[in-house]
């Protein structure tokens, strides 16, 4: 691109540069999302301003975000946020993207708990994703979450902070067994690393090149790993009769039912994604 152009251009260089990379719809969405980023442009403007000249300044702009969706940079990372829930939050390569089977999760968690005064932990809490819905939208619920990085929780901070809820961040290594939790709480929520490493050979160059190796991957040989230690230390964490809720690998519902079971959890329930797979487990202590 070079000169003066119409978004109506700007679209057509996006689908010729990344036509052996995404589907059309794909390659649509992150047109759009570049057009809010760059322009500000709802629904509306993108489809009534598409002839309306765009300055050479931001023609660049656009150009450089096209460059990095070529070498299959998320668009996200790109442009330095995403959307969860309905809430803006602000992600780089510290954090996973949030997964729309996340947005399910959280949504069954303000179904059930919603009413209800709770002291809530999120484990893991990457960019904050979790926690920052929940405290949304339960009014009456005081959420905590951690997290083993202080870097990360900076930018989980700062998603805090922009979203105007009231989440209290602190850094604790789940897997180090000598690191016990300090409250207690009635309900406590994760969505730990559970992808196997055997798993890379179908998954996206987008995700394996740019998102963070330690927040996707567990061992082939131990796929329960985050989660022994998290049903472990959630015995001692939640009251009794305390719900605790996880996001699971679709091919380990057995097990991690079993492990539930077998450390005293019981009223074990699944739950489907909306795709069918098996993908939240939640039970009671």
């Amino acid at each position: 691109m070079s000169g003066y152009s119409t978004l109506r251009e700007i679209i057509s260089s996006y689908r010729s540069a990344l036509k052996d990379l995404y589907p059309e719809t794909e390659i649509r969405n992150f047109c759009f999302l570049s057009a809010g980023h760059l322009l500000n442009y709802g629904k509306i403007d993108f489809h009534t301003k598409v002839n309306e000249t765009i300055s050479e300044d931001t023609q660049k702009k656009f150009n450089a975000i096209l460059q990095r969706l070529a070498n299959g940079e998320p668009i996200q990372y790109v442009l330095g946020h995403t959307e969860f829930f309905g809430l803006k939050l602000y992600v780089d390569r510290r954090v996973l993207i949030p997964r729309p089977e996340t947005e399910e999760l959280v949504a069954h968690i303000i179904k059930e708990e919603n009413g209800r005064e709770i002291d809530l932990l999120d484990i893991g809490t990457g960019s904050g994703c979790i926690a920052i819905a929940l405290d949304r939208f339960i009014p009456h619920a005081n959420v905590y979450a951690c997290d083993v990085s202080e870097d990360i929780l900076m930018l989980a901070r700062v998603n805090n902070e922009s979203n105007q809820t009231g989440v209290s961040f602190f850094r604790h290594d789940i897997l180090d067994n000598n690191a016990g939790m300090s409250l207690r709480y009635h309900v406590i929520v994760s969505n730990p690393p559970y992808v196997r490493q055997s798993e890379r050979l179908v998954m996206h160059k987008n995700v394996l090149e740019y998102e963070p190796e330690t927040a996707l991957f567990v061992p082939d040989d131990d796929p329960l790993l985050f989660y022994r230690h998290i049903v472990r230390k959630s015995c001692d964490a939640l009251f009794s009769g305390g719900r605790l809720y996880l996001e699971i690998n679709e091919k380990f519902p057995g097990e991690i039912k079993t492990l539930l079971r077998s450390n005293d959890y019981h009223h074990v329930e699944m739950k489907h994604d909306i795709n069918g797979k098996p993908r939240i487990i939640q039970a009671v202590l």
